[in-house]
């Protein structure tokens, strides 16, 4: 009964952000011959292979909304209302495979992403023009998304890096993130830091992100048995969100609630999502 259950919720979970595909495509990734890009139990290895992820990739997605010619491009090329779920999906395929999978499947990867890219360009609202290839915005859309898997991991991983490993898990992203074509990636958690604060002249919240995160949020097409942890989820993430962004995306912010009601729901979320997805005895 136990394990039906646990069986259960980890495959609700693991469908909502890998994607109906996404049993297939993780025996094909972890199953292929040959060699990685990343040696086994690397730093990022450790954090993309933790449930702290499903945190982090949902913080990722908030938090990327915040760039302008970003979630314009979601919206005019994807359709944001149906489409951010798809993102999440795509992405957690793009990461196992090139985190775990053999190098010639990551590199395929990459090109597949690099070939959309090249496709994806339009106008903004000022008339200035956009592309999903810019190096710039690769660049935003890479240190979101490592910025946010770090502190989904170092509040909720089942095990702290300490200072080295988070420089490494820095570097080892940023050579994925050079091969899509950004530049001037961050090699360390401290120029991570000061990537991150280099955007944020660039960032507002529009009323596409705000729809967007409200599709996140409020919208998971979801069975009744994930919704629970599931809302907690995106508690933790929203919690993780810096202040300044809370009015921006129209997010609440309760800095002690989220401290302690919060951040202990978290933790025991992305314990039972860990145990859940663990096979069975």
């Amino acid at each position: 009964m136990i394990n039906d259950v646990r069986g259960r919720l980890g495959e609700a979970l693991f469908l909502r952000v890998a994607g109906p595909e996404g049993p297939a495509q993780r025996d094909r990734i972890h199953g292929a011959e040959g060699p990685r890009w990343f040696e086994p139990g690397s730093p990022i290895t450790e954090v993309h292979g933790d449930a702290s992820m499903f945190v982090g990739g949902i913080r990722a997605l908030l938090l990327q909304t915040l760039h302008p010619a970003a979630m314009r491009a979601v919206a005019e090329h994807s359709g944001y209302r149906g489409d951010m779920w798809g993102r999440l999906h795509r992405t957690s395929t793009f990461l196992a495979t090139t985190t775990f999978g053999a190098a010639d499947d990551a590199q395929r990867s990459v090109d597949i992403v690099r070939a959309i890219h090249r496709r994806v360009v339009g106008t903004m609202p000022d008339g200035s023009a956009y592309a999903a290839s810019d190096p710039h915005l690769l660049r935003w859309v890479h240190v979101a998304e490592v910025d946010s898997f770090l502190r989904a991991h170092t509040v909720y991983g089942q095990r702290a890096l300490d200072q080295d490993e988070r420089d490494e898990y820095v570097a080892q992203a940023g050579l994925v993130a050079r091969r899509l074509g950004a530049s001037d990636v961050p090699a360390n958690e401290a120029e991570l830091v000061d990537a991150l604060a280099s955007y944020r002249p660039e960032l507002r919240g529009t009323p596409e992100a705000r729809e967007a995160v409200r599709h996140v949020l409020v919208h998971p097409p979801l069975p009744l048995l994930a919704r629970a942890p599931y809302g907690v989820l995106v508690a933790a993430a929203v919690g993780l969100m810096p202040a300044w962004t809370r009015p921006q995306l129209r997010l609440p912010w309760l800095p002690v609630t989220e401290r302690t009601v919060v951040r202990g729901l978290g933790s025991a979320a992305t314990g039972t999502i860990r145990w859940a997805m663990r096979p069975p005895a």
